[in-house]
C-alpha cells in the first residue's frame, strides 16, 4: 500500500513529531511504501511561543520525507493534495497516487491548511469527502484550552475525511459529535527514546531496545526528589502541584523541566508566595532527549497533576526508567497508572488530595513497593495493535 503521512517530523521537536516518525518507520517495516509530507514552516511564531525545532534528531529521521507545506503559502496546501491524487508515474517520490493519506490533526490552527490539502485531494470529484482514503489521526480532537472557533474548524476537517482515529473512548465520543465519518479508537503506542552508553536508541525498534531497570531491581534510597516533566500549560496543573508540595512533606523537593507556555514569571511568583524557593528547581526550556535519562534517574516519582488530558507518553517514559507515577484521574492516566501498584492516583484540581498522596508516597516501604511493580511498556505489541487500527480500510 502507498501511504502518505502529513504531519510534523524532524527537525520539529516533541512527542507528536516523534510519533509521526515512528509511525512511518513501523508502516515501512510492514512492507508499505510510505512518505512523510511535512512542514517547512509549521506555525507563526506568535501562535507558538516555544522552541519549534531542534538540531539533534530525537530519533532516526525518516528518509522519505519532504517539506512542501508552509503556513504562509496557501498554494502549497492545495498543491500537495493535487500531487497526492496525481496518476501513478515512476515509483516512490514521483508524485504517484497514494492509497491512504494519514492526516495528523494537531491543532485547529492548521485547519485551513488541512482543508486546502483535502480540496486538492478531491480534485474534480467534488462532494464533501475525499474520493480516496483519508484517515484523520487526532492526538486531541479539540484543544484542552478551547476557543469558540475551534469546534467548527475541526469539524470542517473531520467531515471531509474517510475515517477518524483517536486514542481514548471520550475522544471518540467527542469526534462523533463533529463528523458522520466512522471513528475508531486505538491506544496510543509508545514512541520513546532513551540513552545507553551515550548513544540514542529507539525503544522497541529494530535498531535498538529499551534499556530500563528490571522490575524489582535495587534502586537507591529515596532522594526525596519529584519531577514534573514536559511543556508547562495551565491544563497540566503545575500550580496544583506547587500548592500540594507546600502542604505535603516538608523535606521533598521538585524539579520542573520543560518549556513554559506563555512565560515563567507567574510560576516564579507562586513559588515565592508559597515559600518554596529552596525546594523547587525550575529548568525552563525544551529538554533534549539525551538529558532525559538523568532527570528520571534523580527522581523518586514523576508527578502528572493534569486538570484534563487524553493520552500522555510521560507515564511510559517514567516506567521505561523504572520510576513510579503520581497522577490525576483524567484521560488514559486512569488506566496507564495502577493505583497502589506502580503509582498513585488522585482527583484532578485537588491540592489537598495530591498533598496526601505525596505524604503517602514517602511512608515507610511505599516508594520501594511501587518501584518494584514498575515494568517498561511492551512497545512492539502496542504498535502492532496501533498499526492494525491505522490500516483498517476507510
Amino acid at each position: 500500500m502507498r501511504i502518505a503521512i502529513i504531519g510534523p517530523t524532524h527537525p520539529y521537536k516533541g512527542g507528536i513529531a516523534q510519533h509521526t516518525t515512528e509511525l512511518a518507520h513501523r508502516l515501512t517495516a510492514r512492507g508499505h511504501e510510505v512518505r512523510i509530507e511535512s512542514w517547512s514552516r509549521q506555525y507563526p511564531a506568535r501562535l507558538y511561543p516555544g522552541q519549534q525545532r531542534v538540531d539533534t534528531p530525537e530519533g532516526t529521521p525518516f528518509a522519505a520525507t519532504s517539506y512542501p507545506l508552509s503556513w504562509r503559502r496557501p498554494d502549497s496546501w492545495f498543491r500537495l493534495g493535487r500531487r497526492l491524487r496525481a496518476p501513478a508515474s515512476g515509483g516512490p517520490g514521483s508524485g504517484a497516487t497514494v492509497d491512504l493519506v494519514v492526516l495528523v490533526v494537531v491543532t485547529p490552527i492548521q485547519a485551513p491548511a488541512y482543508l486546502g490539502i483535502l480540496a486538492g485531494l478531491r480534485g474534480r470529484s467534488g462532494g464533501g469527502r475525499s474520493s480516496r482514503g483519508v484517515l484523520a489521526l487526532c492526538h486531541n480532537v479539540l484543544p484542552h484550552e478551547r476557543r469558540r472557533i475551534d469546534e467548527p474548524l475541526v469539524s470542517a476537517v473531520l467531515r471531509r475525511c474517510s475515517a477518524v482515529l483517536v486514542h481514548t473512548e471520550p475522544q471518540a465520543r467527542l469526534a462523533a459529535e463533529l463528523t458522520a465519518a466512522p471513528v475508531r479508537v486505538a491506544e496510543m503506542a509508545p514512541h520513546l527514546w532513551t540513552a545507553a552508553g551515550g548513544d540514542m536508541i529507539l525503544s522497541g525498534s529494530g535498531s535498538g531496545s529499551a534499556h530500563a531497570p528490571e522490575a524489582g531491581s535495587s534502586r537507591p534510597s529515596p532522594s526525596r526528589e519529584l519531577l514534573f516533566f514536559g511543556l508547562v500549560r495551565p491544563y497540566k496543573g503545575l500550580d496544583v502541584l506547587l500548592r500540594a508540595l507546600a502542604a505535603g512533606p516538608e523535606d521533598v523537593r521538585l524539579t520542573v523541566a520543560g518549556e513554559f507556555w506563555g512565560g515563567i514569571e507567574s510560576t516564579r511568583t507562586l513559588v515565592a508566595e508559597l515559600g518554596l524557593g529552596e525546594r523547587v528547581t525550575l529548568r525552563p526550556g525544551y529538554v533534549p532527549a539525551e538529558d532525559v535519562p538523568a532527570l528520571f534517574a534523580a527522581a523518586d516519582a514523576l508527578v502528572l497533576p493534569y486538570r484534563a488530558g487524553t493520552a500522555s507518553q510521560n507515564v511510559d517514559l517514567a516506567h521505561l526508567h523504572g520510576v513510579p507515577v503520581v497522577a490525576t484521574r483524567v484521560g488514559t492516566l486512569t488506566t496507564s497508572v495502577r493505583d497502589g501498584v506502580d503509582g498513585l492516583l488522585v482527583p484532578p484540581d485537588d491540592p489537598a488530595a495530591l498533598a496526601a498522596a505525596l505524604r503517602r508516597l514517602y511512608e515507610p516501604g511505599v516508594l520501594a513497593a511501587l518501584r518494584a511493580k514498575v515494568t517498561p511498556p511492551d512497545v512492539d505489541s502496542a504498535w502492532d495493535s496501533y498499526l492494525d487500527a491505522v490500516l483498517k480500510p476507510c
